[in-house]
């Protein structure tokens, strides 16, 4: 193809897509802090020397979390199907590659959230113990205040991780950037196109981590630990 030709496909392709990829990341991340953050909280709080340590429940879940994260997403993809197909009436298209993007999320972020709670610093706990507070008090007094910057970062790097997701979910049919690199640079040898895609999810992964440590920055500040 000629370069006028690349750019008018440009042209027609990547508003739409871009679109469709930011569509699938927000949402899938939405709905992965909406499963993993409670999860996160309950491994915290279960397991041992924790608020409400159950080994049994801490090693169920523990499980649960560590196959969620072993499967590759090329293959969660595929496997899950009839269960996306459940969900939102078809297996095709940006809406449908939110369930696996979500399922792959969930998981990783729920570690995230375990590992920074686990972070906080038990004195600080135990002080709101004596001073009467509930567990549900200390998580949402304590642990998710003293934790919201590690939180954040939690967030952002979740987020970097679904686009890389979701390029490979247009491998299926899922729309996005992933769909213009693989149907329309790779299967017709268009070189052009698959550069141009490669630079813009660079660059949205660049803008995401930039606009995470501007929060996380800005979370500091305000708490007198940046100068």
């Amino acid at each position: 193809m000629t370069l006028c030709e690349n750019i008018y496909l440009s042209l027609r392709l990547i508003p739409l897509e871009l679109l469709n990829t930011l569509y699938m990341v927000f949402a899938s991340a939405f709905f992965a802090i909406l499963i993993g953050l409670p999860l996160g909280i309950i491994l915290t709080l279960t397991s041992r020397g924790g608020l409400k340590a159950r080994g049994w429940l801490y090693q169920t879940l523990g499980i649960i979390v560590n196959i969620g994260r072993s499967i590759p997403f090329a293959i969660l993809m595929i496997a899950i199907i009839p269960f996306t197909r459940l969900i939102v009436g078809t297996s095709i298209g940006t809406t449908a590659a939110i369930v696996p993007l979500s399922i792959a999320a969930a998981p990783f972020f729920a570690r995230l959230v375990e590992s920074t709670l686990s972070e906080i610093d038990v004195e600080m706990v135990d002080a709101a113990l004596v001073m009467g507070s509930s567990t549900s008090q200390v998580v949402t007094k304590v642990l998710l205040p003293e934790s919201l910057p590690s939180l954040v970062n939690g967030v952002t790097l979740t987020i970097v991780n679904l686009i890389g997701y979701s390029a490979m979910a247009g491998l299926v049919g899922g729309g996005g950037l992933g769909k213009v690199a693989i149907q329309y640079g790779y299967q017709r040898f268009n070189g052009f196109l698959m550069v141009e895609t490669l630079i813009i999810l660079l660059l949205l992964v660049e803008a995401i981590q930039w606009v995470g440590n501007g929060f996380t920055n800005h979370i500091n500040k305000k708490r007198g630990k940046l100068a």
